[in-house]
């Protein structure tokens, strides 16, 4: 038999959660086919058939963790059994003759089904007594005005009844128990236990603060407009706002080094490379791809490595390494329609930048009043490391490379 066993899951992790069983036992697989899906705190993985057979059983079950190495189960060789075929249906015999169906008697026409005449209808609206409670004596039972009559009169000679006082109506309160049969309990997966985790952490041992600003997105929407075509055309991927937020960053972060450092210990460290986090929306969570040296990349280079890491994080093929190492992050909650928000930090990163809608708003631009395309942008920074006068210069040094996008190329 071959055995399925949890493979190496990158540097210092050592443990996974199983996620989902592709197959039950008894089935058929191919070799390479996906058997299981395995949670770990950053990605989840698929482990493949190690050979072609019939899946013979399951030694982890969905939610367990397991260690790398461990036993999943085992593969024997062979096909999966068919189905059995059901029993053809025999035909009776002639010495075997079949009972003859009962025979049913035809119901008996409704006087309901029978339409009213309108003065029966007329009737039964002003007396209030429904036709359909009346036995009919006309034609197929049909109810005539002379029946409804008698029932009108019927009615009229019965005692009024006395009304009583009714008993106060008991209102039940609802019950926990009422309650729980509408919920649904669903275990976290290790990815979201991990993000949960790891941002309560950073607000009880950061200090953490958020400054606002405002940004006037015209020149790099004109930008985008005037080469859109040329840029996907040469670097063959589309030009994005993030490209252009990444160097505006790196370039504030070059000016304001506190931004781009962290706290170990007693001691601060300093980072004089730019690995730059870009927060990515996924169905199983919040995951950061970190484009790594952004400050030796070009704009093209920058937006392919960043469209490359969305689609792998969407398709959850995402490797443990290349989401380690970041020294600063930027999140785009704008994509979702926020309009502002204050990032929680990336621990043990000590700022990150929150970008948001874009929406048009009444400006005043040189004594005038002109509509504008503003982006609300948000810091949050560990203020144990970053003071106020620094967080608010990086802020403004990003506004004005946005704003004004030949400093990007000047590197002014």
């Amino acid at each position: 038999m071959a055995e399925i066993r949890v493979p190496a899951l990158g540097e210092s992790v050592t443990e996974a959660t199983i996620g989902k069983w592709f197959k039950k036992p008894g089935d058929a697989v191919a070799v390479d086919e996906p058997l299981v899906e395995l949670e770990t705190d950053k990605v989840t993985i698929e482990v493949p058939a190690p050979a072609a057979g019939v899946l013979a059983d399951i030694a982890a079950k969905d939610g367990d963790t397991v260690a790398v190495g461990t036993l999943l189960g085992q593969i024997k060789e062979g096909v999966a059994p068919a189905a059995k075929a059901a029993p053809a249906a025999t035909s009776p015999t002639p010495s075997q003759p079949q009972p003859a169906p009962p025979l049913q008697a035809a119901p008996a026409a409704k006087s309901a089904d029978a339409p009213l005449a309108p003065s029966v209808r007329k009737l039964a609206a002003e007396s209030g007594i429904d036709a359909a409670s009346v036995a009919g004596t006309g034609k197929d039972g049909r109810v005539s005005k002379g029946d409804m009559l008698a029932a009108i009169e019927r009615a009229a000679a019965q005692p009024t009844p006395v009304a009583t006082p009714a008993a106060a109506v008991q209102v039940r309160a609802p019950t926990p128990t009422d309650d729980a049969a509408r919920e649904e309990r669903v275990r976290m997966t290790r990815l979201r236990q991990t993000i949960a985790r790891r941002l309560k952490d950073a607000q009880n041992t950061s200090a953490m603060l958020t400054t606002f600003n405002e940004v006037d997105m015209s020149a790099i929407m004109g930008l985008r407009t005037q080469y859109r075509d040329l840029f996907e055309k040469k670097h063959g991927v589309k030009l994005g706002f993030m490209g252009f937020f990444v160097r505006a960053c790196v370039q504030a972060l070059q000016e304001i080094p506190s931004v781009n450092a962290e706290i170990d210990g007693a001691d601060i460290v300093y980072k004089n490379y730019y690995h730059i986090g870009i927060a990515v929306g996924t169905q199983r969570g919040l995951v950061v791809p970190v484009v790594r040296d952004c400050d030796q990349k070009s704009l093209g280079e920058i937006e392919k490595a960043i469209a490359d890491f969305g689609s792998r994080a969407r398709d959850g093929t995402l490797k443990i390494e290349e989401m380690l190492g970041g020294t600063f992050t930027i999140t785009n909650g704008g994509v979702y329609g926020s309009l502002m928000s204050t990032p929680i930090l990336n621990a043990p990163q000590s700022g990150i930048l929150g970008m948001h809608k874009i929406q048009e708003r009444p400006m005043a631009v040189a004594g005038r009043v002109e509509v504008r395309p503003m982006m609300y942008l948000a810091l949050s920074y560990d203020h144990r490391l970053v003071d106020g006068r620094e967080a608010v210069t990086f802020l403004v040094r990003v506004k004005e490379c946005l704003e004004d996008p030949a400093r990007l190329v000047l590197d002014l």
